[in-house]
């Protein structure tokens, strides 16, 4: 119960990123995932001042856990941008069905079974289904973002692949001994977020932020840049991966739901079919993972 709680934690907060993403679509997104990494990241700092040794970590570990924040949720953040949010959304929460498709290029003992193709055919079928519904809401809104959106499907698409290969890679260090400690989580933030600033620096227009805006980008990074990260570490650590798993299958409904509110958009059929099928893909996954671990 107590990893079930944390990882119902994790997915609450996760539920959230992508509705403050749009509230914050006018801030340069190198500068937006910088503040928010750093400001999750301080939520390490209390347990590595009395143990430091949680930051010494190895290179290759520290590297992979950069290269997954900083572009994870750089090219989300990317994504928002240039295509409907409810549409990249959906296409972003595929990250539950890459984790249990690819699962047997990482993980010993793992093999490919007929459900995990059909897992794969149905949620690519919803992110089909996604991606129509949000070009035809961007053939409406006009030429340019209907241009545009497809560059934003692709990166929502890749960031699910990098959170997959960061999550098998965890799963793979901790049947292989090289686990590290969660409190190592924040450091992964602070570097990220030093590397996002410093991008921001070079490469963007420099930006006036206003007191709701800081308001929002500490929210950011103390939920779902910040808390999300330790509890679904706690959550592995403590549960069963299987249950967890299914859990996680929560997240692109309650976001998907959020982005509604905020957007202020009806919801419509193509958008209530592709989640059901992302979902039910994430199901299928879900059991054939659990028929191959038998």
């Amino acid at each position: 119960m107590p990893a079930n709680l944390y990882a119902l934690g994790a997915i609450v907060l996760w539920a959230c990123l992508s509705s403050l993403g749009v509230l914050l679509q006018h801030v340069p997104p190198f500068l937006l995932t910088g503040v928010a990494l750093l400001v999750g990241s301080a939520l390490s700092w209390p347990a590595v001042l009395k143990h430091p040794a949680q930051w010494k970590i190895a290179r290759r570990t520290l590297a992979m856990g950069v290269f997954t924040l900083f572009g994870f949720h750089f090219l989300l953040f990317m994504a928002l941008r240039l295509a409907p949010a409810v549409e990249v959304n959906l296409v972003n929460y595929l990250w539950p069905l890459f984790i249990v498709v690819l699962a047997p290029l990482y993980l010993p003992g793992i093999r490919l079974r007929g459900l995990h193709v059909a897992a794969a055919v149905t949620g690519f079928v919803g992110a089909a289904l996604a991606i129509l519904g949000g070009r035809q809401a961007g053939d409406a809104a006009g030429p340019g973002l209907a241009a545009s959106s497809g560059w934003g499907y692709l990166l929502a698409l890749v960031s699910a692949l990098i959170w997959a290969n960061y999550s098998l890679q965890t799963k793979r260090a901790e049947l292989t001994g090289r686990s590290f400690p969660t409190a190592a989580v924040g450091l992964f933030g602070a570097v990220s977020g030093a590397l996002s600033l410093v991008c921001h620096w070079v490469l963007e227009p420099s930006a006036a932020l206003n007191t709701r805006d800081w308001l929002l980008l500490v929210a950011t990074g103390l939920g779902p840049l910040g808390a999300a990260f330790f509890l679904w570490d706690k959550a592995l650590k403590l549960g069963d991966a299987r249950q967890i798993g299914i859990l996680s299958y929560l997240t692109p409904l309650g976001s998907t739901l959020l982005l509604m509110l905020v957007s202020g958009r009806d919801l419509s059929w193509s958008i209530a079919l592709a989640a059901l099928l992302i979902v039910g893909a994430a199901g299928l996954g879900s059991r054939a993972k659990q028929a191959s671990n038998r």
